[in-house]
């Protein structure tokens, strides 16, 4: 005879369920088991926290300064002798400048200046008095004068002048010389200056001039002055 088994009461078809819920009952055990914690009661101070004496702060005490002296007292002021005006005072008489009619008026010569005022050099064409060369003393007016002395130069520097020098230092043709010089207040002749073609002729006609005589110097407004005066040379170098 087979024994009659109700199929509803078969535990075997709901194991699967109980073993998950057995496993999640595991699990929650198991995680509260690890998030427990335990706090010593010791530890904990469950008193207010006394702050008073950290509020007692410690204020220095500092020196008082003593109060400052008082001024000194004004000092009394000077005693003022009065004196009294006996002493006579004599005035300061200012007299009257002006003249009388009746006097007699003195006439002030002029003074002459300390200082003569300096005459620059005058060219030789516009000089009042022309310098006198040697022999030109009796030459006639101050135009006559002037052309005596330019003749006189002229024939001196003529003979003086060596003409072959241009000739020996290959020059051809016409040549020409610019001489200037000046005759100081003393009537010597200086400051020769000269412009040729070649160094050797200006050398030549800087000693030529300087040879010439001493004058009597040049006069402008009454006194003696430097002149200046140009001298050209011109000469034809013969082949």
């Amino acid at each position: 005879m087979e024994p009659k088994k109700n199929p509803k009461a078969d535990l075997n078809r709901r194991s699967m369920l109980f073993f998950q819920l057995g496993m999640i009952l595991m699990l929650l055990i198991t995680w509260q088991a690890i998030e427990y914690k335990s706090y010593d009661r010791s530890d904990i101070d469950t008193g207010l926290a006394d702050i008073g004496d950290e509020l007692d702060e410690d204020i220095p005490i500092t020196d008082q300064l003593p109060p400052p002296p008082p001024p000194p007292p004004p000092a009394a002021p000077e005693e003022i002798e009065v004196v009294e005006d006996e002493e006579e005072i004599e005035e300061t008489i200012i007299e009257s400048t002006e003249t009388n009619q009746e006097e007699e008026i003195v006439e002030i010569e002029e003074i002459e200046e300390a200082m003569e005022e300096e005459i620059a050099d005058v060219p030789f064409a516009v000089i009042e008095n022309v310098p006198i060369y040697p022999g030109c003393e009796n030459a006639g007016n101050n135009n006559a004068k002037k052309k005596c002395m330019s003749d006189k130069i002229a024939a001196f520097v003529n003979k003086k002048f060596n003409t072959e020098l241009a000739g020996d230092l290959g020059l051809e043709g016409r040549q020409r010389i610019s001489v200037q010089f000046k005759i100081d207040k003393n009537g010597n002749v200086v400051n020769v200056r000269a412009r040729a073609p070649h160094p050797k002729l200006e050398q030549e006609a800087v000693k030529v001039v300087r040879a010439l005589p001493k004058m009597q110097p040049g006069r402008q407004r009454g006194r003696s002055v430097g002149v200046l005066y140009s001298l050209p040379i011109l000469f034809q170098v013969m082949d």
